[in-house]
């Protein structure tokens, strides 16, 4: 039995409808990252930190611990650790630990660190003045390299009655290989001349 026009034309306005909620959908899905991303960044959530070229305009009496933490990712043939285990500095006070990354391959590889704070609602009063996890880092076969963190807890934290328990921060690092743009494209046309002068 043939469907009236009008019940024809609701089910073609419900499947577009439907099509334009599942596209919505979709599209939500890939802007949440670079906007969670963000918000992080601002807010300091998920233990994220701050950045900034200037040091803070005062050093509170407040003391704090900071502790330091270093891994590598599986299949970096990497050694990565912290040259201290610990600071204990003044909220305010400008700090300056160190980070060695040494090279156990046989082949040059560049490496990106990221970063995290524990616990987490600390992260936006962790404030990096200069990091080696801004930039990439290659190293040659047996290179090492000791690279700087300059940081400082901002004062601002006292102001967060919630935050009064914070006597500790951990600052964590993980080191992962940058794969380099073009390389296996790179590859297959070396490839390709080597097939041709034969």
């Amino acid at each position: 039995m043939p469907q009236s026009p009008d019940k024809s034309s609701r089910n073609k306005r419900f499947l577009a409808g439907f099509l334009v909620l599942a596209l919505s959908m979709v599209g939500a899905g890939y802007a949440s990252v670079p906007l969670y991303n963000i918000f992080c960044q601002v807010t300091g959530y998920g233990g994220t930190t701050q950045t900034s070229t200037v040091s803070a305009d005062e050093v509170l009496d407040r003391m704090v611990t900071v502790r330091f933490d270093a891994s590598i990712a599986r299949g970096l043939d990497w050694e990565f650790k912290p040259l201290q285990l610990e600071q204990t500095l003044r909220v305010g006070e400008n700090g300056l630990a160190r980070f060695r990354a040494v090279n156990h391959s046989d082949r040059p590889i560049t490496g990106m660190a990221t970063y995290n704070i524990t616990p987490q609602k600390a992260g936006a009063y962790f404030v990096k003045l200069e990091c080696f996890c801004f930039t990439e880092q290659t190293l040659q076969p047996g290179e090492s390299i000791d690279m700087p963190v300059i940081y400082y807890v901002a004062p601002e934290i006292a102001k967060e009655k919630r935050l009064d328990d914070i006597k500790t921060i951990t600052l964590s690092y993980t080191f992962f290989e940058k794969e380099k743009p073009g390389k296996q494209k790179s590859a297959s046309l070396d490839l390709g001349k080597k097939k041709n002068r034969q």
